[in-house]
């Protein structure tokens, strides 16, 4: 059994009572604790049905979503992430906004080591979008990693399976 401090936040998990948002809303993410801080490991979230509206159209635009990272003290709540992310659903914004957004508000609730959020968005218009962001804590080995990270991106282009 957890202690209320390793509990952290959850007040989601096991309520069946959870309305789902009608709005985008990073008040919805919740943490626990990192029971293995000694550890650098990678926690990875695969979202194969965000959906976003066009800021111009209002049309919805449909994505895979993931989002890695490497812990330090808190971690994100899986139902939370859920909720949050199922926020933008009507939710205009232009896809590059959308991951940015998720990787600033994860970075803004919990101080990871490292994160990266990339969107894969199903083409509408006959061309598709793959907006990819990253961040390494500033000052450590993981601001290296990131920038690493960043330019090697896309060098082994992924199998395409979501469209």
């Amino acid at each position: 059994m957890r202690t209320e401090e390793e509990k952290g936040t959850i007040t989601l998990l096991g309520n069946t009572a959870v309305k789902y948002p009608g709005e985008y809303d990073p008040s919805l993410l919740e943490t626990f604790v990192n029971k293995h801080q000694e550890n650098d490991y990678f926690v990875k979230f695969n979202c194969p049905e965000f959906t976003s509206l066009c800021p111009i159209t209002g049309q919805p635009d449909y994505a895979a979503i993931t989002i890695s990272y490497i812990p330090d003290v808190k971690m994100v709540e899986s139902k939370s992430l859920k909720l949050y992310l199922v926020s933008f659903r009507n939710h205009g914004d232009f896809h590059e906004d959308c991951v940015n957004t998720i990787m600033k508000d994860l970075i803004k609730l919990m101080d990871p080591k490292y994160i990266e959020v990339w969107g894969k968005f199903l083409p509408r218009g006959g061309i598709s979008i793959d907006p990819y962001c990253n961040y390494g804590r500033p000052g450590t080995r993981f601001e290296a990693m990131a920038q690493r990270r960043l330019e090697e991106h896309d060098m082994y282009p992924e199998k395409v399976d979501n469209r």
